[in-house]
């Protein structure tokens, strides 16, 4: 039996910063994980140069039924802390579009740089350990493993969510919670792209690589972004956003030409007695094919000179406002994210700790706080992970 003060599971971002900030502090900490390396979403993220935070967090980018208990923990340790954290172990980085931040060389400098954290706080990081069962006997947390019992004074939950499972991603942060009678808010994929109904795939499959600057909305929100057109439907940076906050049934707007007034300019040039075919003219505006598949033919084909105030309206509310029913998401598979988890209301917000478990911790994403993209979810987990560590 291997006796401690803090157990944590998970030895991901906001796992790892809560055993550093722990550790510092004089506890004696075991960090848990059942997969072979420590930080696996965190070596991959970013296309493997890791979108570590942003210059510009603030509640707003964050999902959550509670929109306010994420305000504590970001105001607590913010993205300056983390930078400054950054600066000293000179790790160099750039900007990237919307004040996103990314290594220059990779994310396993991120990485290297929390081990080496933890090693300087004495955090024992073991992996390759399965949980088989947890129990809370005289105010311990008592963890049966595949490598022994732990038995600890307090428990840190940081499971991360159910995306990218060939990452490792399991539901036994959700399990936990329940266990405990901890309220579990519906999960599902978050920051994943859209897949379409039978038709419209077979329509757009085609247009599988093309990019187009767009405004991507539905009732709750919109986002200003590329829309990527793949063979299974549609992603880029502005479906992943809207993603996060679209149900299952509801439609998407989207505005394909965001930098144009079409039926302002369309009106324009017929005064100027310009005689193009109106396909002829679009084809300075967006790609050729996608402008045959959001437009008849017959319609293309007509001289913009014998185009109605009509036809020209028509045309610019498929273009500027297309509108279209996403058949459902491609799921926890590509999903950067998990919307949902750990219902905040059980938790405290400025320790995380469970109200009515004393000495029992959700951190990161297996709590119902979900970034948007741009390195928001990282922020969410090295924030709420050091205000867990002032106190376990």
């Amino acid at each position: 039996m291997t006796e401690t003060d803090v157990i944590i599971i998970g030895a991901g971002a906001s796992g790892l910063m809560c055993a550093i900030e722990a550790g510092k502090r004089g506890r004696k900490v075991i960090v848990l994980d059942h997969a072979k390396k420590a930080g696996k979403k965190i070596l991959m993220s970013g296309g493997g140069r890791c979108n570590f935070t942003n210059y510009s967090i603030n509640p707003d980018n964050f999902i959550s039924n509670n929109p306010h208990f994420c305000k504590s923990a970001l105001s607590r340790y913010t993205q300056w802390d983390f930078l400054a954290l950054i600066a000293r172990y000179q790790i160099p980085y750039h900007e990237r579009d919307h004040g996103q931040l990314f290594c220059d060389d990779s994310a396993k400098d991120i990485l290297k740089m929390l081990l080496a954290e933890c090693a300087d706080a004495g955090v024992v990081v073991q992996l390759n350990t399965h949980i088989d069962n947890i129990d809370q006997l005289t105010n311990h947390f008592h963890l049966k493993t595949d490598h022994g019992y732990f038995v600890g004074q307090s428990l840190v939950v940081a499971t991360g969510g159910l995306s990218i499972p060939k990452m490792g991603a399991t539901p036994l942060g959700y399990k936990i919670a329940r266990q405990f009678d901890i309220n579990v808010i519906p999960t599902r994929a978050g920051l994943v792209p859209f897949t379409l109904q039978p038709e419209d795939k077979d329509k757009f499959s085609p247009l599988s690589g093309i990019a187009v600057p767009s405004i991507v909305s539905n009732k709750q929100q919109s986002f200003s972004e590329n829309v990527l057109f793949t063979h299974r439907g549609l992603s880029g940076p502005a479906v992943l956003q809207i993603s996060s906050y679209w149900r299952a049934g509801e439609e998407v707007v989207i505005n394909l030409l965001p930098q144009a007034n079409l039926e302002t300019e369309l009106k324009s040039k017929r005064r100027q007695k310009v005689k193009n075919t109106l396909k002829n003219i679009l084809d300075g505006y967006l790609p050729k094919r996608l402008i045959s598949c959001l437009l008849p033919d017959e319609l293309l084909a007509i001289s913009l000179q014998d185009l109605s105030d009509r036809q020209i309206q028509q045309v610019a509310d498929q273009l500027h406002e297309w509108t279209i029913k996403p058949n459902g998401t491609e799921g926890y598979r590509t999903a950067e994210v998990t919307v949902g988890g750990v219902d905040c209301d059980a938790l405290s917000s400025k320790t995380m700790e469970c109200k009515r478990v004393p000495g029992l911790y959700f951190i990161g994403e297996v709590v119902d706080v979900t970034g948007w993209l741009g390195g928001y979810n990282f922020q969410w987990a090295w924030s709420s992970g050091w205000c867990t560590g002032q106190y376990v």
